[in-house]
């Protein structure tokens, strides 16, 4: 893995027992000593902390950047209030999605963070539209996550000001002299905090919150039975340049302005086909499977109609075992018209089992509203 990049947490990481394995470019905990199923139930009981510095940190800035960043993406940015944060999604010609991201307005500038595998073709696609000069990637900053419904109580031993914050308020805080940017959100449905902090005292702060006897530290595999067992995508499986956010099930993100009888509809890329499938319906969506029995349905596993014969209708874009529900879990993209209840079929290891379509999330989000 020597041609791998290493976060600034690489040697806590080491000295915490991490298994090491390559995730976008980097060397990342793929699971510490606890295991993935100790460490993904610890998170729904009671709080983890996550490395995420290997996404893309950048500020935009600039007149009206707001109007600007809100044309790359069907999602309202000009009416975001100051110290809050949205979801995003930048789509390309034909509807697709090259990313999701989270943005958040602070005041004079946006502070966006992308995924690690998209970050290069993130930033190169914002200064092409943007400007060079309204777009700043952050370098010097580490990304840290704390999960789980003692998030709050840890982190406010440490700054108690965060108590005050709700699902999506972002605030920048004071800690040993530092200023840390703050939200009060993060990707496996549980309550929690994302903290966007200095290299020089991210080691120290790790270790002030693990030294905390409800905080233990969480690597890739819980992280992603979490955001399953939550419904979540994950980009380059679950979403990507083939999938529209309708056929995505993520219409959510899209606010009433930017919808065809909104105060400023269309006028993103891919606006026709998006605003159309919106209206219309997409002849594909992304659903939720509930397979029958122990055998989990994973990535790749194709899903039939019937027990036996014809072509697969659909493909499972994420599955495994979902440590919280004590079942397997899956998503996948299938007609539209099937629906919560209908029976399909998928082939694991030359057998067509049985799966039922299911609403998502599998479990219930905990955020703090």
């Amino acid at each position: 893995m020597s041609n791998l990049e290493r976060t600034g947490l690489y040697d806590l990481h080491i000295l915490l027992g991490a298994k090491m394995v390559p995730f976008a470019g980097y060397e990342m905990p793929v699971q510490y000593p606890m295991g993935v199923l100790k460490e993904h139930l610890h998170c729904r009981a009671q709080a983890g902390v996550f490395d995420v510095s290997h996404m893309g940190q950048v500020i935009l800035r600039g007149a009206g950047i707001a109007q600007a960043f809100e044309a790359l993406m069907p999602v309202d940015v000009i009416g975001v209030a100051e110290g809050r944060q949205r979801y995003g999604l930048l789509t390309n010609a034909a509807g697709g999605i090259l990313d999701d991201l989270m943005f958040a307005n602070r005041g004079d500038h946006l502070f966006v963070v992308v995924n690690a595998a998209c970050k290069s073709e993130d930033i190169a696609h914002l200064r092409a539209h943007l400007g060079e000069a309204a777009v700043e990637v952050v370098t010097d900053r580490a990304l840290l996550a704390l999960q789980g419904p003692a998030a709050e109580a840890a982190l406010a031993r440490l700054m108690p000001d965060v108590a005050s914050m709700r699902f999506m308020d972002v605030r920048t805080l004071s800690y040993c002299g530092h200023d840390l940017w703050i939200s009060r959100s993060g990707y496996t449905g549980e309550d929690g905090f994302e903290i966007s902090l200095p290299d020089a005292i991210a080691v120290d702060f790790a270790q002030a919150l693990l030294a905390m006897e409800e905080v233990a530290p969480i690597g890739l595999g819980a992280r992603d039975s979490l955001r399953l067992e939550a419904g979540l995508c994950l980009y380059g499986h679950d979403i990507g340049t083939q999938t529209t956010p309708v056929e995505a099930g993520v219409t959510w993100a899209i606010q009433k302005a930017r919808r065809s009888d909104g105060a400023r509809a269309g006028g993103f890329p891919g606006a026709d086909v998006i605003l159309r499938q919106l209206s219309a319906g997409p002849a594909t969506r992304r659903v939720g499977l509930l397979p029958e029995g122990r055998a989990p349905m994973r990535e790749g596993v194709e899903i039939y109609a019937a027990r036996e014969g014809g072509s697969p209708i659909g493909t499972v874009t994420s599955g495994g075992f979902g440590p919280s529900v004590e079942r397997p879990v899956a998503m996948a993209y299938l007609p539209a018209s099937l629906t919560v209840g209908d029976v399909v079929y998928g082939e694991v290891r030359g057998k067509r089992l049985p799966a039922v379509i299911a609403a998502l999330p599998f479990h219930p989000s905990a955020y703090k509203r």
